[in-house]
């Protein structure tokens, strides 16, 4: 198909493509090579109303499992709902479920398909900018705890990821905005080439131009898929994905999820990291302030709400997935284009960077 992009994570007999592109859901042949004998896509009432008649696979479309919308609703009732319809309608291990939605629907299908009889395949077809750059790529898969934002999961990489970028023209500002999160991350991470260029680019890409919106995707595809190339089950250089996250996870804990977005609330945490960073003296200050500038050009929080307590925060950020040997990892900016791992960080370094993040 003219015009898209083919993007492949490198993971042996378990590689799989990234199709990436404008309209693309129209072309029936890009999941004609999939062989599963029964599909369900599963999807909120919102997508299916906007964007379900876009898929032109008769055979995908058969089957709908319909959830709530909302990280309220990445949980194990979810989840449930979609083993009951496997099991009532007799699905065995040759059928493939397929995620079309946002990071929620994606977590939780994926999670549905790691578990329901050890294992079907998936795949993901993301709708929101977050989702598109970041959780349909990789195979973390995962509901919330009430203790913890995905606590529960398994790592189940899909069959294939399908991006049409057409599908944002429908996503609400602040949504977008939150996707941009995400994109400035793996600026911040590992490309300052890109960083640089989305900052000089910033009106276009909040215009949403068609090209300078494939071409962020496929750079943040292109850069997460070579990372879980290399490290798969997050053992070493793949946890440099989590800047800002240990952070951010907490705060979305704190206020309740669905009160700031992901991407907002891992926004504040890359400013919170690089003042740790700082004070590590690790990163300098004008790196610290182009961070800063940018998540304001997309409107993204970098200031914790007013009568926040930081002692509570603190202690929920020690329930993070990233704590090991009774000690928090944490993934730092040393400039931008390159982060680090380190456990090295004391409380007080860490709740001095809080409190000077709070309004």
């Amino acid at each position: 198909m003219k015009n898209m992009k083919k993007i492949i994570v490198k993971l042996n007999n378990r590689s799989y493509p990234i199709f990436i592109g404008k309209n693309i859901l129209s072309n029936k042949s890009l999941l004609s090579g999939i062989n599963e004998r029964n599909f369900a896509i599963v999807t909120n009432r919102k997508i299916k109303s906007l964007h379900l008649t876009k898929i032109k696979n008769s055979l995908v479309k058969k089957n709908k499992i319909i959830l709530s919308d909302g990280e309220k609703y990445k949980n194990q009732e979810s989840t449930n709902k979609i083993y009951n319809y496997l099991l009532k309608n007799k699905y065995s291990r040759d059928s493939c479920l397929v995620a079309f939605g946002g990071g929620v629907i994606g977590d939780i299908t994926g999670y549905a398909a790691a578990t329901y009889q050890r294992g079907i395949n998936f795949i993901q077809i993301p709708t929101t900018l977050l989702s598109m750059v970041d959780s349909s790529v990789g195979g973390k898969t995962g509901i919330n705890h009430p203790l913890g934002k995905n606590m529960i999961g398994a790592f189940h990489q899909p069959i294939a990821v399908i991006i049409d970028t057409e599908i944002l023209k429908s996503l609400p500002k602040r949504q977008f905005n939150a996707g941009m999160a995400e994109v400035i991350k793996y600026g911040i991470i590992k490309d300052k080439v890109f960083f640089d260029w989305i900052s000089k680019n910033k009106e276009k890409i909040n215009k949403q131009d068609s090209e300078s919106i494939i071409k962020i995707v496929k750079k943040s595809c292109e850069i997460k898929a070579n990372i879980v190339s290399l490290d798969e089950k997050e053992k070493n250089i793949r946890a440099l994905l989590n800047l800002g996250h240990t952070f951010g996870h907490a705060i979305e804990n704190y206020l309740g999820y669905g009160k700031w977005l992901h991407g907002e609330a891992i926004a504040c945490g890359f400013l919170i990291a690089a003042s740790v960073a700082i004070q590590n003296n690790t990163m300098n200050i004008a790196d610290y302030n182009k961070i800063k500038s940018l998540l304001k050009d997309f409107n993204l929080p970098t200031k914790l709400p007013k009568n926040i307590n930081i002692e509570k925060l603190f202690k929920i950020m020690l329930l993070d997935k990233k704590v090991k040997n009774n000690e928090m990892v944490y993934v730092l900016p040393k400039n931008i284009g390159q982060a680090y791992i380190t456990n090295k960080i004391t409380k007080n370094i860490v709740i001095k960077a809080l409190k000077d993040h709070v309004k």
